[in-house]
């Protein structure tokens, strides 16, 4: 009896976490359709929906949110992908060079933000090396990496970070297609360019969007990095959602919870195209059409 029954009590956390969660869905969904009765808001309306999307500052975070997630994803997939290439070219996919690969992934987002504003910053290591070569008259004349409106200090921060995540995801498939696929095709004829373009690379391509979109999702949600390396105008999604969340008139609350909702909505489409490139990809291995 006992037995039966310990999957089921195992299970409890995650059920209540999952209510938890459902609740906090729910009431946020709610609010950004400015229903809060206790600020004597009762009337469901998209106005703030539709504030969000026409409001200059607003429209201006999203786009820049928006920027700064599809840049960082492209540049860290497409940096990944060619590292993880030659790894598995030079056959380092285990032992010591891996763990240096994992070693940015488990760094804190709020320990790379130092990092970036101790080494990028116009006073930081970069600009002392440029001052002390002679390359700039002085400090200020470095260029602005971090701090800028065009979000160039958190991207680069994030490429830190995401470049050895897509490398870690994609490394076990590409050198299993590389070690089997990879070897006919050069006995075959083929060059390890040609080979890579016209064998591994399409063979990775599912795991590879997949790794993408999760990038993707993740920039456009995070707060961390956009909050400590952002310009002062624009501010991310997820830094105006917090402004707006704290600010003294309640009533504010609803753009709050817009601006979360358009996030979950992306989110909600990214996880689709992930959910159908899985399934492709299992439907693959299992040798369907």
């Amino acid at each position: 009896m006992q037995r039966k029954l310990t999957p089921y009590i195992l299970l409890v956390p995650q059920i209540v976490l999952t209510i938890f969660f459902l609740i906090g869905l729910i009431t946020g969904i709610t609010q950004s359709l400015g229903v809060i009765p206790a600020f004597g808001l009762r009337e469901p309306t998209l106005f703030y929906y539709k504030e969000i999307l026409t409001k200059p500052d607003m429209v201006n975070s999203v786009l820049y949110s928006l920027r700064i997630a599809l840049f960082s994803a492209l540049f860290s997939t497409a940096a990944g992908v060619l590292l993880c290439a030659l790894l598995v070219n030079g056959c380092r996919t285990k032992g010591k060079m891996m763990r240096i690969v994992q070693l940015p992934i488990i760094v804190p987002h709020v320990v790379v933000a130092l990092f970036a504003i101790n080494i990028c910053s116009q006073n930081g290591l970069l600009a002392r090396l440029a001052y002390a070569f002679g390359l700039i008259g002085e400090q200020q004349q470095f260029p602005a990496l971090i701090y800028d409106a065009g979000g160039f200090g958190i991207i680069l921060a994030y490429l830190w970070k995401e470049i050895p995540f897509i490398i870690y995801f994609v490394i076990a498939l590409m050198a299993n297609i590389d070690g089997k696929l990879g070897e006919a095709a050069v006995n075959l004829g083929a060059g390890k360019v040609q080979t890579f373009l016209r064998v591994t690379l399409p063979l990775c391509a599912s795991t590879i969007s997949s790794g993408f979109l999760i990038i993707f999702v993740f920039a456009l949600g995070a707060y961390e990095l956009p909050f400590i390396l952002g310009a002062t105008t624009p501010k991310a999604l997820p830094v105006q959602a917090y402004i707006q969340y704290t600010h003294p008139d309640l009533r504010n609350r609803p753009y709050a919870m817009a601006l979360n909702g358009l996030i979950i909505v992306i989110s909600l489409v990214c996880a689709g195209l992930y959910f159908i490139l899985m399934t492709r990809s299992q439907k693959k291995l299992a040798g369907k059409k």
